[in-house]
């Protein structure tokens, strides 16, 4: 008895996104059913090529079809097409092809905001993503040296520049772009123009993810950054202590009230593990910052190990994600923070329902 389409995409149907308990058909994620005699091929667009249970929907899905009588093979093509905003581009827009524009803050200096920012956008790229970094700090541009690219931006014309690129990413900042010996001492409307021409005038070109690396606190940049482009959330980066939550919650409040949505928090230097014997050592305190975010509803991304190889690298313009040197638990920790980031950006945007069309064919 062959099989029939019909009863592939009613198969496919008890396969659940385990985050928006809802089936695989009516998210749109099917994307091409074939049958051939027995054979039953599909494709499945995920919504972002990090997607952490991947491999789990494709075993269930070509479990769920292959139960069908009639089949005798099933294959699964697992692609990814990260969603955004669904905005139609206008005149006027900043960046109009960038689908996600993702802010990394936090509550004050010192947390690594800079290390995560640039490692959560070296995984994303590392996934298979199209990323590009902003560093919007613009009172102390870290991002070049960290990337290893500190050269002038190209003109494109007499009002655009190419974003530089380094390790895969496309990356802008001020430290490109002024003397680095001298102070940025900037009103707030100085600021806000600068923000938007970083946005406005850098040809980011089509990306799925722009991680903006914000100056620490609550000043004048977070705001213009909401003005200027619809920002699809906000990464909140702190360490274990119970003094930084003081400084977490402002952060929170801060974004909160510009109506730009927590997409998780980072614990950033949450635990030390020696290269010698591998104890570990909770320097700065455990658990406060991931119980905090339980409370506030807040997901949680990530816990970060300390280590010194992180910031080797960092100086050295590789950072732990590519560098080789790094253990592979500290990487693994940015990855699955990138990840897990990947997905609430995913549950974010499915908000509004998959109008692509299925591809049939016999």
């Amino acid at each position: 008895m062959a099989v029939t389409q019909a009863q592939v995409l009613d198969a496919l149907k008890s396969v659940l996104d385990p985050d928006l308990g809802r089936d695989i058909v009516s998210l749109g994620f099917v994307k091409h059913v074939g049958i051939d005699g027995g054979k039953v091929a599909l494709r499945i667009e995920l919504t972002t090529p990090a997607c952490p249970v991947k491999d789990q929907l494709k075993a269930q899905a070509e479990a769920a079809v292959r139960r069908l009588p009639g089949v005798v093979a099933v294959a699964a093509e697992m692609t990814a097409s990260v969603k955004g905003s669904g905005r139609l581009p206008v005149a006027g827009d900043l960046a109009p092809n960038v689908k996600n524009f993702i802010a990394v803050g936090a509550g004050k200096g010192g947390v690594g905001k800079s290390t995560v920012s640039v490692n959560l956008a070296v995984a994303l790229q590392q996934a298979g993503a199209a990323v590009g970094l902003l560093d919007a700090d613009v009172y102390g541009p870290s991002v070049p040296k960290m990337l290893g690219n500190e050269r002038r931006p190209e003109a494109v014309d007499a009002q655009h520049v190419k974003p530089n690129e380094a390790h895969g990413l496309k990356m802008m900042s001020m430290g490109l772009v002024l003397d680095p010996d001298k102070p940025v001492v900037w009103r707030g409307p100085i600021v806000h123009t600068a923000i938007k021409q970083f946005l406005g005038e850098v040809v980011w070109g089509a990306l799925d993810y722009l991680v903006i690396d914000l100056p620490p606190g609550t000043g004048d940049v977070p705001l213009s950054l909401a003005q200027s482009v619809p920002v699809t959330g906000a990464v909140v980066v702190c360490t274990p202590q119970d003094v930084a939550l003081l400084d977490v919650r402002k952060a929170v409040g801060m974004f909160r009230t510009l109506k730009i949505p927590i997409l998780g928090l980072v614990e950033n230097m949450s635990y030390y593990a020696c290269p010698h014997c591998g104890a570990r050592d909770d320097i700065f305190g455990h658990g406060g910052a991931q119980a905090w975010a339980k409370k506030e509803g807040i997901p949680f991304l990530g816990a970060i190990p300390l280590h010194a190889q992180v910031r080797v690298g960092g100086d050295a313009g590789l950072p732990a994600c590519l560098d080789p040197a790094t253990p592979e638990a500290v990487q693994q920790a940015f990855r699955s923070a990138a990840a897990e980031l990947a997905r609430q950006v995913s549950i974010a945007q499915l908000s509004r329902p998959a109008t692509a069309p299925l591809e049939i064919t016999g």
